[in-house]
This record gives C-alpha cells, structure tokens and sequence, in this order.
C-alpha cells in the first residue's frame, strides 16, 4: 500500500471509530486514548492526525453534517422520476428526508447536541453553512424560476430556512417521545414552507 493510500486509511479510520465512540458515550465521555485503542492505532499516529480530540470532533461533525446534505441531495435526485411537481420534489421530499435523518442517534448526540457545547458558535454555524446553504440556495432558486415562489432576495431566505431547518432538527433530539417530536415538526415544516408558495 502506497504511503498516501496508507494515511487517507487511517484518518479515515480514526474519523470512523471517534463517531463511535461520541455516538455511543458522547464528547465528554470519550478519551483520545479510547479512539486509539479501538482503531488500534498510535498515539503518534492520531495527533499526525488531528491537534487534539476537539479537533477530531470537528472533523467528525462536518463529516456528518455533509452526509446528512449528501443523504437529502440523493432522496431528491431519487425523486426526479416520480409523480408530483417540482413543489413536491425539492420542499416535501428533501424537509422529510432531512428530519429523518435528525432520528439518527450518532447526528442527534453529534451534530445537534454536542457540537454546541465543543465548538464556538461561529465555527459550528460555518458547517451548517458550508454544506445546508449551498443546497438551500438552489432549490430556493429553482422554485422562483419556475413561478412557484415569489421573486425575493435568494440570501435571507436562505437564511431563515436553515434557522428553521436548526430549530427543527433540536426540538427532534431532545424531545422525550422521538418519533412523536418528527411527525409533528413535519406537519409544522410543511405548512411554514406552503405558506412561501405562490398561489394560483
């Protein structure tokens, strides 16, 4: 194996087995010394790595949040061939397979539990960023050309979607009754998101 090959599989690894563990027992509970056992790595070879375990945890979160926007993206692409108009593809399908998603337990501790505690707000408001507003600004901007929302600046839009998209997926995880908590935020999500729709 080629010494590239060999570095791309143990960060990978270390990635892997540190969303384990802080799925399992979260941040707080988890030791740097924990990750290497169960990678059955070194030391040496997690800080070659990562600065320290925040630093992993980092890594972690963003690989989750852009799995979470890649699993929405692919439900979406799913859907091009099915009944239903652009309304249905690009606001029902995608807010019901990202509330799906915030039923994960490992995205629940995470993503929408730890992550605040870990990282400042800024740096985990960068994530949600990163990787929600990108998919927000298309769809948002797909739907207006095709008349079915109103022209109106993309930006803050955007913005207000993602902070609701937030809100959502908090009152999911930390809810007593899970499943209850993502059937009623759906209903609540869909009938915010109808209210954008021109009507004809």
């Amino acid at each position: 194996m080629k010494k590239a090959e060999q570095y791309e599989l143990t960060r990978k690894t270390l990635l892997r087995v540190a969303r384990e563990l802080f799925a399992e027992r979260g941040y707080a509970n988890t030791t740097t010394q924990e990750i290497v056992e169960r990678a059955r790595g070194t030391r040496g070879s997690l800080y070659y790595h990562f600065r320290d375990k925040t630093d992993i945890f980092r890594a972690v979160f963003e690989d989750i949040s852009l799995n979470v926007v890649t699993q929405v993206a692919s439900a979406v692409q799913a859907a091009q061939g099915e009944q239903g108009d652009l309304w249905d593809r690009l606001v029902r399908v995608s807010t019901d397979a990202y509330l799906d998603a915030c039923l994960d337990p490992a995205f629940q501790r995470i993503a929408l539990l730890d992550a605040a505690s870990v990282l400042d707000w800024k740096e985990k408001n960068a994530v949600d960023e990163k990787y929600g507003l990108g998919f927000l600004r298309g769809a948002l901007q797909e739907l207006m050309d095709a008349g079915l929302i109103a022209p109106q600046a993309l930006e803050p839009l955007a913005y207000l979607i993602l902070g609701a998209g937030r809100e959502a997926s908090l009152y999911i995880a930390r809810a007593d009754d899970i499943p209850a908590a993502r059937k009623e935020m759906g209903a609540s999500l869909e009938r915010l998101l109808d209210g954008l729709r021109v009507k004809n």
